[in-house]
């Protein structure tokens, strides 16, 4: 759909000017793109989002270091987008040949911001292709030839299948987005990330956006030799963790730990809650046991077939899942609006997990509530986790009336 008409106004959307903040009105965005942003709520930028649009919309690159739900998808997407608006391409042009190419370490991640560019894009005629591994590939290469591709949201694998095929062409690239840098070096995508850069034009030729969690010297190498004198901005974890999400450790033991959960999800009646615990055997145990106990359960793990996967999204985004149970990798860059409590049944071996564990609540300044659980199995993890955070976490016992009903069995 296109904003063609003139039944919409810019003017409709009032946000009234606020001290230290940043209005996107402010920013000088085209119709069709505030139109999207309107819709979607958009009032003030978050700190990366008015930090990094105004040096982005001026053509430069960047090297960012921001965890997830900080608001870096929309900063990026608002960009190129309006990039695009402004300078269209006339004329025929090759299918399979798009202008940007943002890529992401996993199948959730790319579905998501695929989405969130759909949003944005929705009045205009901007196009958006996914391409990811454990979805059919036949019709994902039919929608690539069916027309040209303006925004590219792509994991590294299936890319450079679709590379060896000479189905996609990346030489006429103007905007690369590299996300989640850290993560996607972690699971050993580097030498295909490494193949796909090359495939690009010279980085003095196209803008390139690098997100990343952390700079470790590896990082800062590969945007050293990726990016174009680049523009550093830094969001700091504490951010995310200390300013929108209330924090709370209950002290418990192995064997408590499953009637604790249980019963502070029926005494505070949550809903669409996030519990997160790092072994996918432990995922699948606790979702069968939460569903025999009559609370409705979801897993979320690299197991789970990527079709399900996205349907088990769709039913927690929609309210009709209550709980989802999620590793790591699977539950990391999952946007989902409304979520109020994440839940760590296991404390992350990793302190950087941690925060992006408890990201999925508090996303954008929305405030959300963290309880951990930490027994004698991982609670020795915790001064890494405040260290990293650069606060005290605050404990407390598990009050007795949440261990009521408890009888000696862990899921460990």
């Amino acid at each position: 759909m296109t904003d063609t008409t003139t039944a919409w106004d810019v003017n409709e959307f009032v946000v009234a000017p606020e001290e230290g903040k940043t209005r996107f009105h402010d920013l000088e965005l085209p119709k069709a793109l505030m139109h999207a942003i309107a819709d979607l709520g958009f009032r003030y930028a978050s700190p990366i989002q008015s930090e990094s649009l105004p040096v982005v919309l001026d053509g430069d690159d960047i090297v960012a270091k921001a965890q997830t739900g900080t608001g870096k998808t929309a900063a990026f997407l608002i960009s190129m987008i309006d990039t695009f608006l402004r300078e269209p391409i006339d004329g025929k042009r090759r299918t399979g040949t798009p202008r940007a190419l943002i890529l992401a370490p996993t199948r959730e991640l790319v579905v998501q911001i695929a989405k969130d560019a759909e949003d944005l894009c929705k009045y205009t005629r901007l196009s958006v292709v996914s391409i990811v591994g454990g979805m059919d590939y036949q019709k994902q290469r039919d929608d690539l030839r069916q027309s040209p591709c303006d925004i590219m949201v792509a994991t590294p694998g299936r890319l450079i299948d679709f590379l060896g095929q000479n189905e996609i062409n990346l030489r006429k690239i103007e905007v690369l987005v590299l996300d989640e840098a850290d993560r996607m070096l972690d699971m050993g995508f580097m030498p295909d990330v490494r193949r796909i850069v090359r495939a690009c034009p010279r980085r003095e030729l196209r803008q390139t956006l690098l997100f990343s969690a952390t700079f470790t010297p590896q990082i800062v190498e590969l945007s050293e030799r990726w990016t174009f004198e680049p523009v550093r901005i830094e969001i700091e974890p504490e951010h995310v963790t200390t300013e929108t999400v209330e924090q709370i450790v209950y002290i418990t033991t192995a064997d408590t730990k499953y009637q604790l959960l249980k019963n502070v999800i029926h005494t505070r009646d949550l809903h669409k809650v996030m519990v997160f615990a790092n072994r996918r055997d432990l995922c699948r145990d606790l979702v069968d046991r939460l569903t025999k106990d009559g609370i409705d359960a979801a897993l979320l793990s690299g197991e789970v077939p990527q079709r399900k996967r996205i349907q088990t999204l769709d039913r927690f985004k929609e309210g009709k899942t209550r709980i989802l149970v999620a590793t790591d990798v699977a539950g990391r860059g999952i946007h989902i609006d409304g979520v109020g409590h994440v839940i760590n049944y296991t404390l992350p071996e990793d302190a950087e997990d941690y925060v992006h564990r408890i990201g999925r609540t508090g996303r954008a300044g929305a405030e959300g509530t963290s309880i951990s659980f930490a027994c004698e199995d991982d609670s020795f993890l915790l001064p890494e986790i405040e260290e990293f955070i650069g606060r005290k976490l605050p404990c407390e016992q598990a009050p007795e009336s949440l261990l009521e009903g408890s009888h000696g069995e862990s899921v460990a």
